[in-house]
């Protein structure tokens, strides 16, 4: 078993499982420059790790996460760099060959959502409430629209993306966002339960069978991250993007030129 502890966040290994656990509770779990760093330096040891299977990626405290730091980015902190490591996480947990398995509860909003889409498998209690509102930040959310229609769907991912608006665990399940449900009394404990379906079936087929999955549908992901980037850098350099952080320290709805 190993066990470490960073600032940020918790990784130990069970046997062929993994526990990632997101430690910034008093935050709602929201994505630091650090946390990102983090989260990018443990998932390249999980890479690593050939005896891990499957992962398991939770949150502590009142939420999976509430996304990016929006207190950081009021700073201007989130540049270029923390893109670029945010976006090589997420697709290393969509490529790397262990099942990797969520529990969303509270929020899993913006990059929180971003997070569960590039998991394998999305488990959430009927109450949380997800969405990627970014556009209401003055960011295009990531590479989360690119994920989130080949979940949903381009008309879903659309109105999700364009509005910024919340829905619920239950109708994320009913639209094919989540996978499994579970009761918001016994969450952890069910989640458990499901971790362990997974991992008694991550034999070399499973494994086999997602790296074939994440290629289902085109572009690539080494297509489209090029665009996204040229994208959010011209987003970044507009004066939206300062409305948008002074309406943050401003606690006022932004207004847009």
């Amino acid at each position: 078993m190993h066990d470490l502890r960073l600032n940020q966040l918790t990784y130990r290994t069970e046997g062929k499982l993994c526990r990632v656990v997101l430690n910034r509770p008093e935050s709602l779990n929201a994505f630091s420059v650090e946390l990102v760093a983090e989260l990018d330096a443990v998932s390249q040891l999980v890479e690593d790790d050939r005896s891990i299977r499957v992962v398991a990626i939770t949150g502590s405290g009142r939420a999976f996460s509430a996304g990016i730091d929006l207190k950081a980015l009021s700073r201007g902190e989130i540049d270029h760099a923390y893109l670029v490591q945010w976006e090589r996480f997420l697709h290393r947990l969509e490529t790397m060959d262990k099942i990797v398995v969520c529990l969303c509860h509270g929020y899993f909003i913006g990059g929180g959502l971003q997070l569960a889409l590039a998991c394998d498998i999305r488990v959430a209690t009927p109450s949380a409430k997800t969405g990627i509102p970014a556009v209401k930040e003055g960011l295009i959310p990531s590479l989360g629209p690119w994920r989130l229609a080949r979940f949903v769907g381009l008309g879903r991912a659309r109105k999700l993306t364009l509005l910024g608006n919340l829905i619920d665990g239950s109708e994320a399940h009913s639209i094919g966002l989540v996978d499994h449900l579970v009761s918001e009394k016994m969450a952890q404990e069910e989640f458990d339960e499901i971790v362990a379906t997974y991992v008694a079936n991550a034999g070399a087929a499973a494994l086999g069978s997602k790296k074939l999955l994440t290629r289902s549908f085109e572009p690539s992901f080494d297509d489209v991250q090029g665009y996204y980037l040229d994208l959010q850098a011209e987003v970044m350099a507009s004066e939206d993007l300062k409305e948008a952080q002074a309406a943050f320290r401003q606690r006022r709805e932004p207004v847009w030129k």
